[in-house]
């Protein structure tokens, strides 16, 4: 075990020192800043969009009395509500058609108020018509009032904290840590693939397996893969902390969780490195068995999309700490680290995260072993079958000596 392990270590080196001083290590820390800068531009943008041109805007076909006191009413309630919890309106002289303003495609509006306040008529798509009628009708029922909302003063009392927002804000933050975790371990332990198979293709490997045991050989790989994701993490980290510091200031957003805020960042590394090993050991042995990369390509899709359906399982069980489905997700592998992280956020127990990670750390032992065996059997055709054959091949040439 002790060679092993040595040996494990120095191809860790290897790996780690040529990718960490390889030109494209650069384009990998600056790969991630394009998705997020595409993401800010989209939501920006997004929200201008559901502000400006997915507000629904209603036509209003009254006479000019009743138009204003309508529109005074809709200022106001607008005022208290908030702008986008209620349509917009758009007056029309009274008399218009309501049927030829909506076929009129260089109008906006879905829908049309006509008639009277007293007998309001409402013409749209049926889907607009039901989805508009009870904000409508409140408004009308306002302005017939003549008055809108009350200002109702409510005296206030603040408190530091309250039970039912701190289990709410420590659920937000164990979900916030499981999509975090399962994108850092999707994202980073796809490279573990591609590079067991470029050495594969190279003859590197074998090169390898004829001075070291596959063992080291593996481990390593996932060492140094890991080491190098570490790297990445810490790189995007203090530029998200800067980031957000310069743009934004002040404290940290996301509720505290139960264990702290460093014991929780200290598990959270924990199971990043559980579930990136996990899920690394079982590309590697993927990647050990495959010859070209349309073969790694069929053989990992199905593992990832096995894994997204973890993840959605994890988060499932976020709100039902301590139910079976939570224990489930918990003990098995692949799920257990996004579930115990999101338990980590809830409880501040820390004994089952010892159990947790111990039973993760066996169940990556078990892949790389199984890993090796396929391998030399498949690869180096060193395994059980090419002693058979060897034995075979022994009896044959006995038996033609001993014809001869």
């Amino acid at each position: 075990m002790k060679e092993v392990l040595r040996a494990a270590f120095v191809v860790a080196r290897r790996d780690f020192t040529a990718l960490i001083f390889s030109k494209a290590f650069i384009f990998f820390l600056i790969g991630p800043l394009f998705p997020v800068v595409v993401g800010v531009m989209a939501g920006g943008m997004g929200q201008r969009i559901a502000e400006d041109s997915l507000r629904p805007t209603v036509g209003v076909v009254l006479a000019a009395a009743e138009t204003q006191a309508l529109q005074r009413a809709h200022k106001s309630l607008a005022k208290q509500l908030g702008d986008r919890a209620i349509a917009q309106l758009m007056p029309y002289p009274a008399g218009s058609d309501p049927r030829a303003l909506l076929a009129n495609k260089d109008q906006k509006i879905i829908a049309v108020l006509s008639g009277s306040l007293e007998r309001p008529v409402l013409t749209g798509k049926r889907g607009d018509v039901r989805s508009l009628k009870g904000d409508l009708s409140l408004l009308i029922g306002i302005t017939r009032a003549g008055t809108a909302l009350p200002d109702t003063r409510i005296a206030t009392q603040i408190v530091a904290d309250s039970s039912g927002s701190q289990q709410q804000g420590r659920l937000l933050t164990g979900q916030a840590a499981q999509v975090l975790l399962f994108m850092l371990t999707m994202f980073l332990a796809g490279m573990v693939l591609s590079n067991m198979v470029e050495e594969k293709t190279n003859k590197i490997i074998e090169i390898l397996a004829a001075a070291i045991p596959v063992d080291a050989i593996f481990l390593g790989k996932l060492l140094a893969m890991l080491a190098m994701s570490f790297v990445g993490i810490a790189v995007w980290s203090t530029g998200a902390v800067v980031g957000y510091a310069l743009l934004r200031g002040g404290a940290f957003p996301m509720p505290s969780p139960a264990v702290g805020w460093p014991m929780f960042l200290t598990l959270g590394v924990v199971y990043f490195a559980t579930a990136y090993t996990l899920l690394g050991s079982l590309f590697i042995g993927i990647g050990a068995q495959a010859s070209t990369v349309r073969e790694v390509q069929t053989i990992s899709m199905p593992i990832t999309m096995s894994q997204v359906l973890v993840f959605f399982f994890a988060s499932y069980t976020v709100n039902r700490m301590g139910e079976a489905p939570e224990l489930i997700a918990a003990a098995f592998p692949f799920s257990s680290p996004f579930a115990m992280i999101a338990r980590a956020a809830q409880s501040d127990a820390l004994l089952p995260h010892l159990a947790a990670i111990i039973w993760q750390l066996l169940w990556v032992a078990l892949i790389i072993r199984i890993g090796v065996r396929l391998f030399r059997r498949n690869v180096l055709k060193s395994g059980a079958g090419e002693k058979r054959r060897g034995l075979f091949s022994r009896l044959n040439v006995s038996f033609r000596r001993s014809r001869t």
